[in-house]
C-alpha cells in the first residue's frame, strides 16, 4: 500500500486541499491537534447557542468559492447577511460602508468545515511532533506533506535540515483577542457590524444575533494587535477594556450577562504573498491564510483547493 498524502491542520484550506486529493483519487490523511477541526472559523456555544469567536464571516466573490456557498445556501448551512457595515468611533455611530456580500452561518461558520470534511479521514486531536527530514511526518512516509496553518507553527515542525522550505516560511503574524459578550436585551444602537476607527483597543465589532439571524443580544469584538500582543499570556486580563470600550463605544449601560474572551496569537499575517500556495521539489507544501492575496476564508479555501489540484498533478 502507497504512503498517502498528509495535511496536517484541519482549518479550510487544510480541509480544501485534503478534498481536492480525494477528488483526484489520491489517498490522503488530514491530521489537526484541536479536539474540533475548523482552525480560526471557531465557534463556542454558551447557553445552547453557537457564538463565533474566530472569523467573523466570509465573501464568495470568485465563480469557484460562489458555488461552495451556494450549496451550503442551498442546505440551510450558510445564510445571507449584509453587505453594509457601519463606521464606529469615539463619538458614536459614523456613516456606513458597502462592499461585498458577506455570509455567515446559523450554525457557527465552523458547521461549514464540518461539512466540507465530510467522508476525509480525520484524526484529532493528533499532535505532529516532526516532518522531515524528507517526505515523513514523526518518521513515518508520506507521498507528500501539506502545511496548513501559519508560518510559525508550520516551522515549529519542519526539519532543520529542510532548509529550502524553512527560508520560504518567514513571515510574522499578528495576534488578536475575541470577546463575546451576551446580555438580557439588545441595548445598543442597530448594526450588523461596525469598524472601529481610533480605537486604540478595538478594531472591530459584529452583532451576533443579527448575524446568525436569531436576534440574540450577542455582541462580539476583536481587539486590536497592539492590546493583544500585551495580554497574550493572560487574555482575560484584557477583558476590562475590551469591554469598557465596547459599552463605552454603543452607549451600553446594562452590564452583560455572560463575557468571555478568546486568544489568537497568530492571526493575521503582516505579509500576504500573491502566489496561491508554496510546493517544494520534495512535495513539502504550504497553504492557506494569506497565499493568493488578501487574507480570508475564500483565500485560504482557494489556496488548499489549488494545492490539492497540483499535488493530483504531480502523483497522477
Amino acid at each position: 500500500m502507497s504512503a498517502p498524502v498528509v495535511v496536517v491542520g484541519a482549518g479550510i484550506a487544510g480541509v480544501a486541499c485534503a478534498r481536492a486529493l480525494r477528488d483526484g483519487g489520491v489517498d490522503v490523511v488530514v491530521l489537526d491537534r484541536g479536539w474540533r477541526i475548523g482552525g480560526r472559523m471557531a465557534r463556542r456555544t454558551v447557553d445552547g447557542r453557537a457564538v463565533d469567536v474566530g472569523a467573523s464571516y466570509l465573501t464568495a466573490r470568485g465563480a469557484a468559492f460562489r458555488a461552495v456557498v451556494e450549496d451550503w445556501h442551498a442546505r440551510g448551512l450558510a445564510r445571507p447577511w449584509t453587505d453594509t457595515f457601519h463606521l464606529l468611533g469615539p463619538d458614536g455611530l459614523s456613516g456606513t460602508t458597502t462592499g461585498p456580500l458577506r455570509w455567515a452561518a446559523p450554525g457557527g461558520l465552523r458547521s461549514l468545515i464540518e461539512d466540507l470534511a465530510g467522508g476525509l479521514p480525520l484524526r484529532h486531536p493528533h499532535d505532529v511532533a516532526g516532518i522531515g527530514p524528507g517526505t515523513a511526518v514523526d518518521g513515518e512516509p508520506a507521498a507528500a506533506v501539506v502545511l496548513a496553518m501559519p508560518d510559525p507553527q508550520a516551522l515549529d515542525l519542519l526539519s532543520l535540515a529542510m532548509v529550502d522550505e524553512r527560508a520560504t516560511l518567514t513571515r510574522d503574524w499578528e495576534p488578536v483577542l475575541v470577546l463575546a459578550a451576551g446580555w438580557a436585551e439588545r441595548c445598543w444602537p442597530d448594526l450588523d457590524g461596525a469598524f472601529v476607527q481610533d480605537s486604540p483597543v478595538l478594531t472591530w465589532v459584529a452583532d451576533d444575533g443579527r448575524r446568525r439571524g436569531d436576534g440574540a443580544p450577542v455582541l462580539v469584538a476583536h481587539s486590536s494587535p497592539v492590546l493583544a500582543a500585551g495580554h497574550l499570556d493572560a487574555p482575560d486580563s484584557a477583558l476590562p477594556a475590551m469591554l469598557g470600550e465596547l459599552r463605552g463605544l454603543l452607549g451600553i449601560e446594562p452590564e452583560p450577562r455572560w463575557v468571555e474572551v478568546r486568544r489568537w496569537s497568530l492571526a493575521t499575517p503582516l505579509a500576504p504573498r500573491e502566489e496561491p500556495y508554496y510546493l517544494s521539489d520534495r512535495l513539502i507544501g504550504a497553504c492557506g491564510d494569506g497565499w493568493g492575496g488578501r487574507p480570508r476564508i475564500e483565500g485560504a479555501y482557494g489556496s488548499g483547493r489549488a494545492l490539492g489540484e497540483q499535488l493530483v498533478r504531480r502523483l497522477g
